[in-house]
């Protein structure tokens, strides 16, 4: 069975590189064949990814996240769309806004989004989207600014009314550990109702812990975890919905998958 994981904190895991390409490593024994390193700054972005660039299984984002909104760094704009065009970067983000710890910053994030959103526009790459809070606010910046090559709703936490209608959007739900725990039943509504075409899996570690890892520090082959759950609450052979997800990432980054 094969995993792919869209969204992995792979420098915060680890910060030295032979523990980082040893957590990729440990993930690939696991049956995780790709894994999309995200980072929240460029520096983090730009160390990370030496660190990770002799590994054909790490994956990038580039981006400056909503966290970083007050401070995005000298040049920040042509740093990404720079950075974008190296080897194995296949999005642009993690981007998006965070109302939970910036809401005094809402106008800044908008704009810091939407020029994200315009660099992933002129470069045919799709967006990783960053929701927190926020949703009355970034529902109409999907429907007018999504890019064409669409884009990742990362650790999906709204509920179904949101998700009906964003459905029309080229948009992916990506589901993380926080799916795995019985209380979020808002949660495992949207993951009964949407159509498996339409579902990734994160790991987000170390961060968003399953429950059957409540407690410790989150690794990126926990994900199985995530995709345990959803196969249980669609009654579908896990079998059946790991292919069908595994497709769906590759779609998701325009990536042509192995034979």
């Amino acid at each position: 069975m094969k995993l792919f994981d869209t969204h992995a904190h792979i420098g915060l895991i680890q910060d030295d590189q032979m523990s980082q390409l040893l957590a990729v490593q440990m993930a690939k024994i696991k049956g995780v064949t790709h894994v999309v390193s995200i980072t929240n700054s460029l520096a983090d972005f730009e160390k990370t990814y030496d660190n990770l660039k002799s590994n054909d299984s790490v994956l990038h984002a580039v981006g400056v996240s909503p966290t970083e909104v007050i401070n995005p760094g000298q040049n920040w704009e042509e740093r990404v769309m720079t950075n974008a065009k190296r080897d194995r970067v296949v999005a642009i983000g993690e981007t998006g806004l965070d109302y939970h710890h910036y809401a005094h910053a809402k106008t800044q994030q908008i704009e810091l989004m939407l020029k994200h959103l315009d660099i992933a526009r002129i470069l045919e790459k799709p967006v990783i989207i960053h929701n927190r809070d926020a949703k009355e606010d970034l529902l109409p910046i999907l429907i007018e600014k999504l890019p064409p090559k669409g884009g990742i709703l990362h650790c999906y936490g709204e509920d179904w009314t949101f998700a009906r209608k964003v459905l029309d959007l080229d948009l992916y739900f990506s589901f993380a550990g926080n799916l795995t725990f019985k209380h979020n039943r808002n949660l495992h509504e949207v993951a009964y109702h949407l159509p498996l075409d339409r579902i990734l899996i994160e790991s987000e570690a170390p961060f968003m812990t399953p429950h059957r890892y409540k407690g410790e520090r989150n690794k990126i082959h926990y994900l199985i975890e995530t995709l345990y759950t959803i196969a249980e609450i669609r009654d579908t052979a896990v079998e059946d919905v790991a292919e069908v997800i595994y497709d769906n990432s590759f779609r998701a980054f325009a990536l042509e998958q192995e034979s």
